[in-house]
């Protein structure tokens, strides 16, 4: 992979690259419907980049080849991830501009700023026990699973996988349901990014604020406490920031990791015998769905300050460079031929300093909750067929509207 920095004077291109083709829209219907196909058709006009929008009006270059995600995501000095001077043009009114607006936190941040913020994050993390963890999603889905057991149908979706990592969430981070369930609300606008998304931003900007001021007051052995009990002391807004980035990242793409790994067990024949196989065919599924459909499918958005030239094409100054982890996990330059068990070269948690930090903790979660759901109602099956089901549109995510599933009725356990 080769890039470089025209020299000083040479005019920023005010289009997106010519990459031999129309810019193609990550918010259609018709991309959230069959992105694979979509990936493809950009690759045969060029290897490594396509031209996209975000939004209508709103350009971007996808990249959509593993060696040149990487290469970008370990550059942060010519792909900043601040994308203040990008904004200034960009209307207040922008659907995608709640999640992918400066913030003063390490995601939105480069250099001394992005150390700053980070470190208490890592910190904050790095104290999760993880026993308690595997303990508490147990209990969680088992209270979940009761709810619906008894109906022999149900909603993956929207009566499993999102009330549990919301449910998880909150308890890691000491948040209390009620102001839960505005960070939820505000999380899912944003994702959207549709209409609604400048409201859900509020939404959750206000919640968050409310539970950084309930922690000052009333700290406990918490993501939270913790962050605000930090030697950097970042301020409440910084910190409340810094909760933005765990949330936005542990509340819809776990939803969706946990909801497209089920998908991918309930229609592949190579797990059908998933009761047999138990955690290790749960992890291979995951793998699996982390290269080939990952919940946060374009993100690892970067800003060029200067006008930069990679693989024969010119990046413009100060427009967003996306990571497609779809496209690039799927690169032909690096298939690893199917085999993706105990594999963690996928993007699916970013790379370089951005890589996510709390991977692990996502992943035992997921892993976690798939298996309570799989030993409870091991005779469960898809409603209907694959075909019937809808992704909801948006440029960011890799997300079903909903996972029916049928299943035989649980026998109640009698009250003592």
């Amino acid at each position: 992979m080769t890039y470089s920095v025209p020299a000083s004077g040479y005019p920023p291109p005010a289009t997106p690259p010519d990459t031999g083709g129309p810019r193609i829209a990550l918010y259609s219907e018709a991309y959230a419907a069959d992105p694979q196909r979509i990936h493809a058709e950009m690759r045969a006009r060029h290897p490594s980049l396509a031209a996209v929008e975000l939004a209508p009006g709103i350009p971007a270059t996808l990249v959509i080849a593993y060696d040149t995600a990487r290469a970008i995501l370990h550059d942060p000095d010519r792909f900043p991830a601040d994308p203040r001077r990008w904004q200034r043009s960009i209307p207040p009114q922008c659907p995608i501009l709640p999640m992918t607006e400066w913030r003063p936190n390490a995601l939105r941040s480069s250099g001394f700023d992005h150390y700053h913020y980070r470190q208490p994050t890592t910190a904050a993390l790095a104290g999760i026990d993880m026993f308690a963890l595997h303990a508490s999603v147990e209990t969680i889905a088992m209270g979940l699973i009761e709810t619906f057991g008894e109906q022999g149908e149900a909603d993956l979706i929207g009566d499993y996988a999102h009330p549990l990592a919301f449910a998880v969430l909150n308890s890691l981070l000491g948040c209390p349901p009620e102001i839960g369930q505005q960070v939820a609300a505000g999380v899912r606008a944003m994702f959207d990014a549709g209409a609604d998304a400048g409201h859900g931003s509020a939404l959750f900007e206000r919640a968050l604020a409310d539970l950084v001021a309930l922690k000052r007051v009333t700290p406990n052995d918490d993501v939270t406490s913790r962050m605000l009990a930090h030697p950097v002391e970042l301020t409440d807004t910084a910190v409340a920031q810094q909760l933005a980035t765990i949330y936005a990242a542990g509340i819809e793409p776990l939803v969706y990791l946990i909801a497209n790994t089920l998908l991918l067990m309930l229609t592949d024949e190579r797990f059908g015998g998933h009761l047999l196989g138990g955690s290790l065919l749960t992890r291979n599924a995951l793998d699996e769905v982390l290269f080939r459909n990952p919940p946060l499918a374009n993100y690892c958005i970067s800003y060029p300050r200067h006008p930069v030239l990679i693989e024969g094409v010119l990046l413009p100054a100060n427009q967003p460079v996306v990571i497609s982890m779809a496209a690039c996990n799927a690169d032909p330059a690096i298939s690893s031929g199917g085999d993706y068990s105990a594999n963690a070269s996928h993007l699916a948690f970013s790379a370089g300093p951005h890589r996510c930090p709390a991977a692990d903790v996502s992943y035992l979660i997921a892993v976690d909750a798939i298996d309570q759901l799989l030993d409870a109602l091991p005779d469960m099956r898809l409603r209907g067929t694959p075909g019937e089901l809808r992704w909801r549109p948006g440029p960011f995510h890799r997300a079903l509207t909903e996972l029916p599933v049928i299943f035989p009725e649980l026998t109640p356990v009698p009250q003592k």
